[in-house]
């Protein structure tokens, strides 16, 4: 792909004021797009998108709850205004509370299904309205919703996050099928990524050895490793390159897909 593959192009990505969302939306802005950073942290928000804007790309800060329709509606006009469009959403904003099964609670439980599924479905029915034919954008696009690894594999101490991705995985597919066969224009495909060491992931990491899965961050970090083929973690760099990608029109003929940048971890 030539380093400009996104020329143009008005991109919203949730949860991009660090981690992964951060990484992504540096990859757009280093593609070619424009960029519209949603997230509930403000300072570190706006942080972000001063980053990008130094290098002379066109951005914006919203704040966003992923699980308030009110607030979707307004940071897609936001976006549109901002931008002068909209075409690529990003849905990585995502929750991750580390629990056994017997000891799960209620409100963790329901707290990731809300932001990581309600969040996700939101964000699809947002872009697909400001997108589609008569919407406020109206030229089609891409969505490339953030699921995970633990969508394919059984790994100890996350079952309902687990959960949460792998409803990722399937909420991509049927907006993918219905966003073609209504003649959207929009594709929509999901990423798993593998372990990555940002703050989340190195939480999870903590919290494996809290739970009494592994002696110590280095084993718990280190079991990771051993299951992965390509025997190391992943970068973010890595996760936002493979968004590029499915953003791009090399992609153009790619849709409901789930891509692995995994390192083969969940082969």
């Amino acid at each position: 792909m030539s380093g400009k593959s996104l020329a143009g192009r008005k991109a919203l990505v949730t949860g991009g004021a660090r981690g992964i969302g951060a990484a992504i939306a540096q990859a757009l802005a280093r593609a070619g797009a424009s960029i519209m950073i949603a997230d509930i942290l403000e300072e570190a928000g706006r942080a972000s998108a001063a980053a990008i804007a130094k290098e002379d790309v066109t951005t914006g800060f919203v704040q966003l709850d992923v699980t308030d329709d009110a607030q979707w509606e307004r940071a897609v006009a936001k976006t549109v205004a901002t931008l002068g469009g909209y075409d690529i959403l990003i849905n990585n904003a995502g929750i991750e509370v580390t629990s056994l099964i017997s000891e799960v609670r209620a409100e963790d439980a329901r707290r990731m299904c809300d932001v990581n599924i309600v969040g996700t479905v939101l964000g699809m029915k947002h872009a697909f309205r400001a997108m589609r034919p008569g919407g406020p954008a109206g030229k089609g696009g891409a969505v490339v919703n953030i699921a995970s690894v633990a969508a394919t594999i059984a790994f100890p101490s996350i079952a309902v996050y687990s959960g949460t991705k792998s409803a990722v995985d399937r909420m991509t597919r049927v907006g993918a099928m219905e966003a073609g066969k209504l003649g959207f224009g929009v594709r929509v495909n999901c990423i798993y990524p593998g372990l990555i060491p940002t703050d989340m992931g190195m939480q999870l990491a903590n919290d494996i050895v809290k739970v009494g899965l592994a002696p110590d961050v280095n084993a718990a970090v280190g079991s990771v490793v051993e299951q992965t083929p390509l025997g190391r973690l992943a970068e973010v760099t890595d996760i936002g390159d493979a968004v590029v990608f499915l953003c791009s029109n090399e992609a153009r003929f790619i849709t409901g897909i789930g891509l692995p940048v995994d390192g083969g971890m969940g082969m």
